[in-house]
C-alpha cells in the first residue's frame, strides 16, 4: 500500500518543477514510510511513496518500462495468473511485484487492463509514446485518488493535501463542498475542496492532447439469479473463501481485525485456517476501553460488548489475540485528534471512534503491516437495520439519516444554512441516486426496494466507510484489506434475491449459513453491533470543554457555520446524560475547528 502523486501539462516543462514533485510527494510519508521515489518527464511527473508489503527489494516506484511509467497503490490479487498471461504474450520480468505485472498488463492492454484486475488499487501511467496520463480507480473504491485540473492538464493524488502542495492549487471551499460534507450522502466525483475531484469507484481518467476523458469500466448491474438457496450458499462460502484466502499473501506480517462480531470473525476464521495449512498462526486485534466492561449502555448502533466476543471468536479460531484496550482520555489529546482530522482532509468524521481507530492501528502496526477487515458484509448481505426497519424502507430519503439520527448531527448556522439550503440538496440527490439503480423488469415492490437499499448503501454509505479505514490505517503505515470488497462477490450477492438473503428472518442469512463451523455458536447468532465509542462520562465531559474552546476560539469561521444555538445547551448537559447523538454534533465541531486550523481553507459562500 502506497501514496501516489504528480500531474501531466502540455503547456510546461515538469523536469523545471522537481521541488514541487518533492513537496507533494512528501505529503503522503505516512502512506509509505519505507521508501520515496520520483520520475521527472517533459510533460509529466510521478511520485511514490511506499509500503512495502510484496517484493519488498524489487517493487520500488515509480517503475518504468519502455517510455511508460506508472505510480501505483494497493494490491492485485491475481497477479499470479496475470503474470503467467503476460509471459505467455512475451513478456519478462525483473521483479515479483504485482506492481511490475500492472505496468506489464498496460503495455499489452492498455486501458483494458483495468477488467482484467481483481484487487483494490489506484494508480497513475505515463504513456510516453501516446503522450497521455491514465488514472485508475478499483470497483468499490477501496484505494482513493483525487485530481485536479490545472493548466494544460491535471494533477492527482492519493490524497487532496498532496494537490495543494502544486503551486496552482489551494485547498478553497464553497457552497458546493460544504453540500457536500455536511449533507452526508457521500457522492463521489464531487468533493468538499472546489475543483479537486474523486476518481469514481471502477472509473478512468484519461489526459491527452484532446483534453481530459472520464470513463467507467465497472459498475453494478441487475441480472437474474437463478441458484436455489442451497447452491447460493455454496457459491457464496466459495467467494468469501477465495476473497480471504487470496488476500493473505504479504512478505510482511499480516493479523486480522476481530471484533467479535459474525464478518470479521468469518474472515479471520478463513485466513486462520489458511495461514495455519501453511505452518504460521494468525495474530488478531480487538479494541476496547479501559472503562467498557462496567460501563457500556446500548445505543441506537451498539447492543452489547464486543471485547467477550471477540475473544471467544480468537480461541475458536485458533488465532493468537489481543485487545487493543484504549484510555478514554487518549481520545481528548489535542496531538490525537489533529492527526485524525489532518488525516482525513475533512472535518466530518465520527469523533472518538475515529481517534481510537487511528490509535488502534498505531498499535497493530508495531507488529503487523497488514490487517484484514470484516468492512463491507453489512453492505453486501444486507445487515444494516434500514434493510428490515419498516420506517426506513418507506421513507423518501437516504435510510441512514433516519435511523442514526445524522440528519441533525451537525446544526448549521441559521445564514450557512439558508444558503446551502441541504434538505433541498438531499431531495435532488436522492433522486439521481434511485436513477442510477439498476433494476428487472419482473421485480416486485419489495425486492425493488430492498434493490434500492442496497445499491444506495454500497455506492453511498460504503464509501465513506472506506475513506475512513483507509485514511486512518494509512496514516499509521498499516496496510487494510477487505476480502468482502471482492467485485465477484458483490455482484453475486447483489443479484441475489432479498428472501435469500433473510431465508432464516434475520441480518446477513447468508453469511450466517457461511460461518456455521466456522466461528461459535454465540457469534453466529449474535444481532449487529458497530464500532464501540466509550461510555466514561469524563469523556463527555472533556469533549464538552473541547467543544466550548472551539466556539470560543478567535478564528470566526466555527461561529460563521456553526449555529450555536443549538450547541450550546448540550455544553451544560450532564456528562452521564449526554446522548450518543447529541455528543456526535459535539464531536464535529470540535473537528471543524482543528480542520480549519490545519488547512486555513478560503471558505466562500
Amino acid at each position: 500500500m502506497c501514496g501516489i502523486t504528480g500531474w501531466a501539462s502540455h503547456h510546461r516543462d515538469a523536469n523545471a518543477l522537481a521541488p514541487v514533485l518533492d513537496a507533494m510527494t512528501a505529503t503522503l510519508a505516512p502512506r509509505g514510510p519505507d521508501a520515496a521515489g520520483t520520475w521527472l518527464g517533459t510533460s509529466a511527473a510521478l511520485g511514490h511513496r511506499r509500503l512495502s508489503v510484496l517484493d519488498l527489494e524489487g517493487g520500488r516506484q515509480p517503475m518504468t518500462a519502455g517510455g511508460v511509467v506508472l505510480s501505483y497503490s494497493g494490491e492485485v490479487y491475481n497477479h499470479h495468473e496475470l503474470r503467467g498471461e503476460l509471459r505467455r504474450r512475451g513478456h519478462e520480468f525483473r521483479t515479483r511485484s504485482d506492481t511490475e505485472v500492472v505496468l506489464r498488463a498496460y503495455q499489452e492492454w492498455g486501458t483494458e487492463l483495468a477488467a482484467r484486475l481483481h484487487g483494490m488499487f489506484a494508480f497513475a501511467v505515463w504513456d510516453g509514446p501516446r503522450q497521455r496520463l491514465v488514472l485508475v480507480r478499483d470497483r468499490l473504491g477501496v484505494k482513493p485518488l483525487f485530481w485536479a485540473e490545472i493548466d494544460g492538464g491535471l494533477a492527482f493524488a492519493s490524497e487532496p493535501k498532496a494537490l495543494f502542495a502544486h503551486p496552482e492549487l489551494e485547498p478553497r471551499v464553497g457552497a458546493d463542498g460544504l453540500r457536500e460534507a455536511y449533507s452526508l450522502l457521500f457522492s463521489t466525483g464531487a468533493t468538499l475542496w472546489r475543483g479537486v475531484r474523486e476518481v469514481d469507484p471502477g472509473g478512468i481518467v484519461v489526459l491527452d492532447r484532446d483534453g481530459i476523458t472520464v470513463t467507467r469500466y465497472w459498475q453494478l448491474e441487475a441480472h437474474p439469479h437463478t441458484d436455489d438457496r442451497d447452491a447460493t450458499i455454496e457459491r457464496v462460502r466459495e467467494l468469501v473463501g477465495h476473497a480471504a484466502r487470496t488476500q493473505v499473501e504479504a512478505d510482511v506480517p499480516v493479523c486480522s481485525l476481530l471484533s467479535g462480531g459474525l464478518d470479521s470473525s468469518v474472515v479471520t476464521a478463513l485466513i486462520a485456517d489458511e495461514l495455519r495449512a501453511e505452518g504460521g498462526r494468525l495474530r488478531s486485534y480487538a479494541v476496547d476501553y479501559s472503562d467498557q466492561a462496567e460501563r457500556f449502555t446500548g445505543d441506537v448502533l451498539r447492543t452489547g460488548h464486543d471485547t467477550p466476543f471477540a475473544a471467544e471468536a480468537g480461541a475458536f479460531t485458533g488465532t493468537d489475540h489481543s485487545t487493543v484496550v484504549l484510555d478514554p482520555m487518549a481520545l481528548l489529546d489535542p496531538a490525537n485528534r489533529a492527526a485524525v482530522v489532518a488525516a482525513r482532509d475533512s472535518p466530518i468524521g465520527v469523533g472518538d471512534m475515529d481517534t481510537s481507530l487511528y490509535l488502534l492501528f498505531g498499535e497493530i502496526r508495531k507488529h503487523s503491516t497488514v490487517a484484514l477487515s470484516g468492512e463491507a458484509a453489512d453492505e453486501v448481505f444486507g445487515g444494516y437495520p434500514w434493510f428490515h426497519n419498516p420506517k426506513a424502507l418507506a421513507a423518501p430519503t437516504f435510510p441512514w439519516l433516519l435511523v442514526t439520527g445524522d440528519q441533525a448531527a451537525v446544526p448549521l448556522h441559521p445564514d450557512v444554512a439558508a444558503k446551502l439550503d441541504i434538505a433541498a440538496f438531499r431531495d435532488d440527490t436522492y433522486r439521481d441516486a434511485l436513477a442510477a439503480v439498476p433494476h428487472l423488469d419482473d421485480e416486485t415492490p419489495a425486492e425493488h426496494r430492498q434493490r434500492e437499499m442496497q445499491h444506495l448503501s454500497l455506492t453511498r454509505w460504503l464509501r465513506q466507510l472506506l475513506h475512513r479505514k483507509d485514511r486512518l490505517s494509512m496514516a499509521q503505515g498499516l496496510e487494510v484489506r477487505v476480502p468482502y470488497c471482492d467485485h465477484r462477490l458483490v455482484e453475486y450477492a447483489f443479484n441475489a434475491p432479498w428472501a435469500l438473503k433473510s431465508f432464516d428472518g434475520r441480518e446477513k442469512s447468508l453469511l450466517r449459513a457461511v460461518g456455521t463451523g466456522l466461528v461459535p455458536e454465540s457469534v453466529l447468532t449474535r444481532p449487529k453491533n458497530h464500532y464501540p465509542t466509550t461510555h466514561h462520562p469524563d469523556y463527555n465531559r472533556g469533549l464538552q470543554s473541547l467543544a466550548a474552546e472551539a466556539l470560543s476560539t478567535q478564528d470566526d469561521r466555527v461561529r460563521e457555520i456553526v449555529d450555536e444555538t443549538r450547541i450550546k445547551p448540550l455544553l451544560d448537559t450532564p456528562p452521564d446524560r449526554l446522548e450518543w447523538g447529541h455528543r456526535l454534533r459535539l464531536e464535529r465541531v470540535v473537528d471543524l475547528a482543528l480542520w480549519l486550523d490545519h488547512h486555513n481553507p478560503a471558505i466562500t459562500l
